[in-house]
């Protein structure tokens, strides 16, 4: 097979010391490779340093004369933002190729689920998903050869993600796909290359054999590692014993031995075998089974965006009770979110509804997607309190977690999002909940912290409510199916056949609940105009309550004027 990409000897230098270093690996032409890696090892980096977008501080990027490289940016340039969809693929090609090449760039959009008359829509009003299609379409223009992809199924949910994987499949050339997303890897990849350590661990293997295999490597080098220490203590014990007898005796022959063999330890100390550092902080969630029928009852709650705006769906009747792990399954927008944050508004009395019954024992822990239950003005330490009052509990679960004593006055808005997250985490993990609330917690967490998360909830003894899109995290840790569609909400027991009704919404991937062009424009019937306004509101509400960063204001004054305009319309009927 031809070589299409060679890096040797990368090094990155940081200003808190080396990222990675004397990275070296080839890619050819069919590879198809995972990389994968902790939150923050560098993954990111490395991709702009095959792209060219930073330069290592060492080392260097060949590629092959005849490879067109493409990278999938992560998020959509701002630049972007006011451009239209097919000016925005085009953007791409050369001023003088772009008329000529407009014909592919429409078959481009079409094949990543735009409609015609989508294709003037400007990129401001897009959806994740869309964002994630149009960032492809983009890059396919140039016809790459090896395509890099960073992270493209953040914030995706299930049936755009199983999309995402179809077309991975399909793909006739190569890429390197950089994903938290183990199932996804499994069934698109080849080839692994596990960043760890500052070190590169390549396998011809997909991720979850190459993760095997890579622990199997680190029990034989524990192994390895404890002969050589062992045989470096021996013969540290033999050096210092002929010292001090060369000492005592005045024997310069036992004092030149004993230099010989501390010489030997600094060789043997040098090429000792290397062993993962692993990591501090494990992630365990302890709960308590309250003995009671039902935790919680639904008996056809109304679940809508916010108050006073039309339902999003009705649950029928559900309970929950301890032991019961149960995953909530649906598209974006379909209100999995909202029934968490309907629940806990009622839990703290902020609004009561008759629909919803709430053991009076309950204890309930939140993890909110936004995370915003911990106080942006607090400290580290301060904002433990609510979990657990004793200050020596608190201090000891923030340094074990990563967080020196240094950094507890800190303040929580000084924190990235993966980094608020573990501090979440470190909250729940010292109370003692019956039931947990967990609203996308995979969001700021790699694959062994995945891993750890289904752990901990197979071993919870009290009540689990789960909102993901991670099939894999479901599916380990979850023993009972709630899909939302249509409007209702169904209990399944197999989650495949759950996914797989998601599934046939990914071939329609245009009509995405949320997507700008879903409904044709009203009729003047009263009742299309009514239901066209009730859509709007809830698109509006929906973009409202996700943090300020992740909204589109754009999208949200042009809902508003067509809410107007609608409003003005059923006023003169």
């Amino acid at each position: 097979m031809s070589t299409l990409l060679t890096a040797q000897a990368l090094c990155m230098e940081t200003a808190f010391g080396p990222l990675f270093s004397s990275l070296s690996f080839t890619l050819k032409k069919g590879d198809r490779v995972g990389l994968i890696g902790y939150n923050g090892c560098g993954k990111s980096t490395l991709l702009k340093l095959l792209d060219g977008t930073l330069s290592p501080s060492t080392g260097a990027v060949s590629l092959a004369r005849h490879c067109q490289l493409g990278r999938v940016e992560q998020h959509l340039p701002e630049h972007l933002s006011e451009l239209t969809l097919l000016t925005t693929v085009l953007a791409q090609l050369p001023s003088q190729e772009r008329e000529l090449q407009r014909w592919r760039a429409e078959a481009l959009l079409a094949e990543m689920g735009f409609r015609p008359e989508e294709t003037a829509l400007t990129a401001a009003t897009l959806s994740g998903g869309q964002h994630t299609r149009l960032l492809l379409a983009r890059t396919l223009i140039r016809q790459p050869d090896l395509l890099l992809l960073d992270e493209p199924g953040n914030h995706l949910d299930l049936p755009t993600l199983l999309w995402l994987e179809r077309f991975l499949k399909g793909w006739n050339g190569s890429f390197i796909l950089v994903s938290h997303d183990q199932q996804l890897l499994d069934h698109v990849t080849n080839t692994s290359l596990i960043l760890r350590d500052r070190r590169l661990h390549a396998f011809s293997l997909p991720c979850s054999a190459a993760r095997q295999a890579l622990a199997a490597q680190d029990e034989s080098d524990a192994l390895r590692f404890k002969a050589e220490q062992k045989e470096i203590d021996r013969i540290t014990a033999s050096a210092r014993q002929l010292a001090t007898w060369g000492k005592v005796y005045d024997n310069e022959g036992l004092a030149r031995k004993a230099k010989q063999m501390e010489k030997q330890v600094e060789r043997l100390t040098e090429n000792q075998t290397d062993v993962t550092t692993g990591s501090q902080w494990q992630l365990i969630l302890r709960g308590d089974a309250l003995q009671a029928d039902r935790l919680l009852e639904m008996e056809n709650l109304a679940v809508a965006p916010a108050p006073g705006l039309p339902a999003l769906f009705t649950t029928g009747v559900a309970r929950l009770k301890s032991g019961d792990r149960v995953a909530l399954i649906g598209r974006n927008g379909c209100g999995k979110s909202s029934l968490l944050r309907l629940i806990w508004q009622n839990v703290r009395k902020a609004q009561s509804d008759p629909a919803l019954k709430i053991h009076p024992r309950v204890d309930i822990g939140y993890y909110d997607q936004t995370l915003r239950q911990l106080a942006d003005d607090a400290t580290l330490f301060d904002a433990l309190f609510p979990f657990a009052p004793a200050p020596e509990e608190r201090k000891m679960a923030l340094i074990s977690a990563g967080f020196p004593w240094s950094r507890h006055s800190q303040r929580v808005d000084s924190l990235s999002g993966g980094e608020r997250s573990r501090l979440l985490f470190v909250g729940l993990t010292l109370a003692r909940y019956s039931l947990l609330m967990l609203d996308e917690p995979t969001n700021h967490l790699d694959i062994e912290g995945k891993e750890a998360l289904a752990q901990t909830l197979r071993a919870f003894s009290g009540g689990v409510l789960l909102v993901s899109h991670d099939r894999h995290l479901m599916a380990q840790s979850c023993n009972r199916f709630w899909l939302i569609d249509n409007g209702q909400l169904e209990e399944w027991h197999d989650a495949d056949a759950a996914w797989e009704r998601l599934r046939d919404g990914a071939d329609r991937v245009a009509a995405t609940p949320g997507c700008v062009g879903e409904r044709p424009a009203p009729t003047g019937d009263p009742e299309d105009l009514l239901e066209t306004l009730v859509a709007l509101e809830s698109r509006l509400a929906d973009d409202l309550a996700r943090k300020p960063k992740h909204q589109k204001p754009q999208l949200q004054a042009q809902w508003r004027k067509e809410i107007d305009a609608l409003n003005a319309r059923l006023e003169q009927q």
